[in-house]
């Protein structure tokens, strides 16, 4: 039996307007509409996959505010069977390394992890380092920027693809952390019956408290940056229009001259 962790994390949705608080400068998400990042979609569904070809329990941990429980239920209703939500107004503008010790501190309260599966990067950071620092806290063996993930017995073996290496096969022993790429798979949409399901599906939620962490170690004040100012971004401006009388062609070359773009 695989019990398998994926990572999930709810995100402002790219088609809405994002912006930064004014107060403290962090990313404002009640401005915006919240969903279920489409990378933990993949990795939800390539751990249900796993769980289908053979024996298995798919567990989805998520921190984030209470109005996570919605991108939470989303991972349900694709088939998960429970769910972690770490919760707690002290991690208001944790960095990534805050996040990452806390979300290492919930999976050890779980009861033998064989596999972590994540997404390569969150569409709303983009730091793309939360995977590994967790497996490096864990101890556990990293498989990144998967694109291809099978498990056989207590082996996990992975095809990594980046831009610069091109791809690279590698196996661990389980257990061990695979993040994902786009390119793992297509997630499923979720049944009714799936929908309806994860109403009744457990969901335990810690503080960090819970965690064993001092609220103090985590949060915007303890974070290694800041944003120290941000303004908004400035109107589209009109472009420059050239009448053609003759010359177009030469003062399309002399303004794209001028713009140094060529």
């Amino acid at each position: 039996m695989t019990n398998i962790v994926v990572l999930v994390k709810q995100v402002p949705d790219t088609y809405s307007e994002r912006k930064l608080t004014e107060t403290d400068h962090t990313l404002d998400r009640e401005s915006a509409d919240a969903v279920l990042d489409e990378i933990n979609e993949r990795a939800v569904e390539e751990a249900l996959k796993i769980k289908e070809a053979g024996e298995g329990e798919v567990t989805v941990l998520c921190v984030g505010p209470d109005r996570a429980t919605d991108a939470i239920r989303k991972a349900l209703s694709m088939g998960a069977d429970k769910a972690v939500h770490v919760s707690d107004e002290a991690l208001h503008g944790s960095d990534l390394v805050a996040t990452s010790r806390v979300i290492a501190a919930a999976i050890g309260k779980l009861d033998s992890v064989d596999l972590v599966i994540a997404g390569n990067e969150a569409s709303d950071g983009r730091g793309g380092a939360v995977p590994a620092v967790v497996a490096e806290l864990l101890g556990l063996p990293q498989l990144t920027h998967a694109h291809h993930l099978a498990v056989e017995g207590s082996t996990v073996k992975v095809d990594r693809e980046t831009a610069d290496e091109g791809i690279t096969h590698l196996e661990a022993n389980l257990p061990a952390l695979v993040s994902v790429t786009e390119k793992i798979n297509e997630p499923r949409y979720p049944s009714f019956k799936g929908i309806m399901a994860a109403k009744k599906k457990p969901v335990e939620t810690y503080t960090v408290a819970d965690l064993g962490i001092d609220a103090g170690e985590v949060g915007l004040t303890n974070a290694w940056s800041a944003v120290q100012s941000a303004s908004p971004k400035p109107p589209r401006q009109a472009g420059e229009r050239v009448e053609d009388d003759g010359e177009g062609g030469t003062k399309i070359a002399e303004y794209l001259v001028g713009q140094k773009l060529v």
